[in-house]
């Protein structure tokens, strides 16, 4: 079968491709054009997804907390002395890809400083701007600005120049491709061994906490499959909370508690944005693929189906903090907005390359890899599909077929609906209180009369996960259904 899917592999990976977001499709119109004719199914269904929205949302809720109790234990560590006990500790660097196209001086520079404040030994931490050569002198006017400033504060800062390859797509995928290349040459050349060498993917508005590298270092060195491992804490949008638009703050605030909802569940924990593994896991799946845009879990699968089950990510209990959008402008912070979400959305296309590696790699045992293909498949059905169901489908139902809607089943969903998502909105007050305790504290230039609207603003979270979550992700599988690709767009943070 496998020796059959790649003799045409072209083929089997387009049909892969349409399938999911054609699935995506039909579960979203499915009150339109099964209500006539089997409403009560269409009634259970929804039902059904309600129950199952309601079960995230406890989980959510129950698994964030956890996260955020075990970071304010864990973050009182002292990890560069319980560390430097280990026998090779004096012979571990780090290195770091600060991948950036057309950000600002100020903004890498913050970033810079965070790393600059690391308990962890600074000369044996190799710092690499990854700049992209089409942005032309103006990058290497940045990076000899960068450079300088910080030449003094780390073993190693220097840059490297991503040229434009045909067949490669545009983004940090292929930046930092083309960046840890350079990062193995230099590490062979300087004689450091490549088995103690950790290589972290950083955005370049990531902000670090002081204690990262050497919390890495204790999990890396005392991890006995540290070749198999990425290590990942969470990365929370609270750079700028108190600056961006009410929408995006919202939008935000959801996305920072997913994160740390996720950080517990190390069963399924698939890294996101900001990230570490080691540099001989990477040079083993060799490097990022370059033909992709969204790359953390493009390559937790690349390690997945080169290593097998062995493959987790390991979680680190700090918070590392970036940007939300903000751009000039109202309306073009929303727009700003919504072509992020579409990028990450656009992540639907490891579901078709997961299939595919799923029936040609007969050495994984096929338990393993259905695990984690239905946890990514189920991350993003939910994504486009779950504000159509939950909050149109039972309306749907009764005016596609207003005989049912006068059965007790029909007369029924909309009150037991209605009463499932009232339940779960109980939830967003546990939400409310970890956020609060979670982002920066409020600025002298945020007027403490704007505070109760920290908590009014919940009231526009449909609206919100409508236009800038449902929508762009809807957006992102129409297109790949379509054979329509998007093109990876820098995303604005003023």
């Amino acid at each position: 079968m496998g020796r059959y899917i790649d003799q045409y592999n072209h083929q089997f990976h387009r049909l892969f491709e349409i399938i999911f977001p054609l699935i995506t499709w039909l579960m979203i119109t499915l009150p339109i054009w099964l209500s006539p004719f089997h409403p009560a199914v269409v009634a259970y269904f929804l039902l059904t997804f309600d129950v199952y929205f309601f079960y995230k949302s406890l989980t959510v809720t129950i698994y964030s907390t956890w996260s955020y109790l075990k970071l304010k234990r864990m973050s009182k560590e002292n990890w560069l002395k319980l560390v430097s006990r280990h026998p090779d500790f004096k012979n571990l660097y780090q290195a770091v890809l600060i991948t950036n196209y057309k950000e600002s001086i100020e903004k890498v520079t913050r970033t810079l400083e965070y790393l600059a404040a690391q308990d962890f030994p600074r000369y044996r931490m190799i710092i690499i701007l990854a700049m992209e050569k089409r942005e032309g002198e103006e990058a290497v006017k940045r990076a000899k600005v960068l450079i300088s400033g910080f030449k003094n504060k780390f073993g190693v800062i220097c840059a490297t120049y991503h040229p434009v390859i045909i067949n490669e797509v545009v983004g940090k995928a292929s930046n930092s491709a083309y960046a840890s290349k350079f990062l193995s040459n230099l590490v062979r050349k300087l004689k450091i061994n490549r088995d103690l060498v950790t290589i972290t993917s950083c955005d370049a508005d990531s902000l670090i906490p002081p204690k990262y590298f050497s919390y890495l270092a204790y999990l890396f060195l005392n991890d006995k499959d540290r070749y198999f491992h990425f290590y990942w804490a969470p990365v929370l949008l609270y750079s700028n909370f108190w600056e961006v638009s009410l929408p995006v703050r919202i939008q935000a605030t959801i996305s920072s508690i997913g994160r740390l909802s996720a950080l517990a569940r190390t069963d399924s924990l698939i890294q996101i944005s900001t990230y570490s593994l080691s540099l001989k896991m990477l040079e083993g799946v060799g490097y990022w693929d370059t033909d992709i845009i969204p790359e953390d879990w493009h390559l937790f699968l690349q390690a997945f189906f080169t290593y097998g089950e062995k493959v987790k990510t390991l979680p680190i209990y700090l918070t590392i903090t970036r940007d939300a959008v903000n751009n000039y402008g109202f309306l073009s912070t929303l727009r700003s907005r919504y072509e992020q979400e579409k990028r990450w959305a656009w992540g639907v296309t490891d579901i078709p390359y997961a299939l595919y590696k799923s029936l040609t790699t007969p050495q994984i045992p096929i338990l393993p890899k259905i695990l984690r293909l239905v946890h990514v498949m189920e991350t993003h059905l939910f994504w486009p599909t779950s504000f159509f169901l939950l909050t149109l489908g039972a309306y749907v139902l009764s005016l596609v077929n207003p005989v049912f809607s006068r059965t007790s089943l029909g007369h029924n969903l909309p009150k037991m609906s209605g009463l499932i998502l009232t339940m779960t909105t109980l939830f967003l007050v546990v939400l409310i209180i970890i956020d609060a305790k979670s982002r920066p504290k409020r600025p002298a230039s945020f007027s403490i009369a704007k505070t109760p609207l920290l908590v009014f603003q919940w009231i526009l979270l449909p609206v919100v996960s409508f236009l800038l979550s449902s929508l762009p992700a809807l957006e992102a599988h129409t297109r790949l259904l379509l054979g329509k690709r998007i093109e990876y767009k820098v995303t604005e943070k003023i």
